[in-house]
């Protein structure tokens, strides 16, 4: 029709300002991921500075158990007999605990446990021993966390900033000379701030997942989903294993909870029956052996070892409150950020299209409809087709009583055009 240059250009003067909010939206996602990379240095500063803390304390307890090893000859006749009565108590109680408990793999962490009484002195005992591989335990499984957290942030500001380059330059070829009110934009494309790294990280495979960002109807928040789940776990575990430093063996009033954390620890690692000790007479007696009347430095060591345990676990239950406010970071800002891109992310597909002259929507019929039956004094519904973007032809209908010649027209076209546009 004679009329759809005119309307092609006024349904594009609307999808133009649509286009200039969703550019300013994905400036909101910049500033946001910026603001969000300046709480995340002062996260990664205090976790530095917390495990570098707890490392030292944890090589100073060890330096202290290796001590104590080598002066342990003093008591060892006193004590071998003891460990050799206490084995076997040990040995039963934790597997009628486990096979009662855990329902399987009782077999397999019976044979483990042999191997370990076998191996093990009763220093191990004596010292606390459980203690020192715990924290080791623990140690590693909070640089697992921590590595997934990074990385998933890396992946994270890595989507935004993809989003933001794309989208810069679709504005930059609609709007060159940046004009108001987007004239800030441009002071927004600055490169990220530079991240602090505790550790070497290999190189980020993000830009595998460019489609991922590039597509609002996934969002950012299903990424995070299994790291939560499983981090949500790993701290509930850590939670519980310092509500009950005894793992809550001798208590009659357990929870499923802290039995099913008990069964996993006893999995992982065998020392973890030491903490049964209490059960075995003879056990017991070891703890009682005192060797300070032949060697009092020995009772020295014995504190000074106690008191590096107490350090080294208080900087990893400190770890562990970093990791849990990483993650709520992270997660709250997966949330704001998923909700900004659902709403403006598409505009970044734009980036490579091309604007025609005479704008980004194009109508090609306007078609009355036939009018209808049950209503002839009505007037009939218009059918209009037109093209946005690169989408394919789409026929929209619009009410009758709204003419070719209201402004409402056009923008009812182009509004429907764009929420189609959007939704594929």
């Amino acid at each position: 029709p004679p009329c759809s240059a005119e309307m092609s250009a006024a349904g594009s003067k609307y999808i133009d300002k649509e286009v200039e909010n969703a550019i300013n939206g994905v400036k909101q996602m910049k500033t946001l991921m910026d603001k969000t990379n300046k709480d995340h240095q002062a996260i990664l500063h205090t976790l530095e500075e917390t495990k570098r803390k707890k490392e030292e304390a944890m090589r100073l307890a060890q330096e202290k158990e290796q001590q104590l090893e080598e002066k342990q000859e003093v008591c060892n006749e006193t004590m071998l007999a003891l460990w050799e009565e206490c084995k076997p108590c040990l040995k039963h109680t934790c597997m009628r605990f486990y096979s009662r408990t855990c329902h399987s793999g009782s077999g397999l962490v019976g044979r483990q446990l042999e191997e370990f009484l076998n191996r093990s002195s009763p220093f191990s005992i004596w010292v606390n021993g459980e203690r020192i591989d715990s924290l080791l335990e623990r140690d590693q499984r909070q640089e697992k966390q921590f590595e997934d957290l990074e990385e998933r942030y890396g992946l994270l500001e890595d989507g935004v900033d993809d989003i933001f380059q794309d989208s810069t330059h679709v504005y930059s070829r609609m709007y060159p000379f940046f004009r108001a009110p987007f004239g800030g934009f441009r002071e927004a494309f600055r490169p990220p701030i530079q991240r602090v790294r505790l550790i070497p990280r290999s190189e980020r495979f993000s830009r595998e997942l460019h489609p991922f960002f590039q597509h609002p109807r996934f969002g950012f928040h299903n990424l995070f989903q299994p790291l939560f789940e499983m981090t949500q776990r790993m701290l509930e575990e850590a939670q519980g294993g310092w509500e009950h430093p005894l793992g809550g063996f001798a208590s009659e009033s357990r929870n499923f909870s802290d039995d099913r954390m008990v069964c996993r620890e006893i999995r992982r690692n065998s020392a973890g029956c030491l903490r049964m000790r209490d059960e075995c007479e003879k056990c017991r007696e070891i703890l009682s052996v005192d060797c300070w009347q032949t060697d009092p430095a020995q009772s020295q060591l014995r504190e000074q070892l106690e008191d590096a345990l107490r350090l080294a676990e208080r900087f990893t239950r400190r770890y562990d409150d970093l990791l849990h406010a990483f993650q709520a970071e992270m997660l709250n800002t997966t949330s704001l950020l998923d909700q900004l891109n659902r709403q403006f992310g598409w505009v970044s597909r734009l980036s490579n299209l091309t604007q025609d002259s005479d704008g980004f929507l194009q109508v090609t019929t306007v078609l009355s409809k036939a009018p209808n039956p049950e209503d002839p004094s009505a007037a009939p519904d218009t059918q209009v087709t037109v093209q946005v973007f690169d989408s394919e032809p789409l026929s929209l209908t619009i009410p009758g009583d709204i003419s070719w010649n209201d402004p409402r027209f056009m923008e009812m076209v182009a509004e429907q055009a764009l929420q189609h546009y959007k939704q594929n």
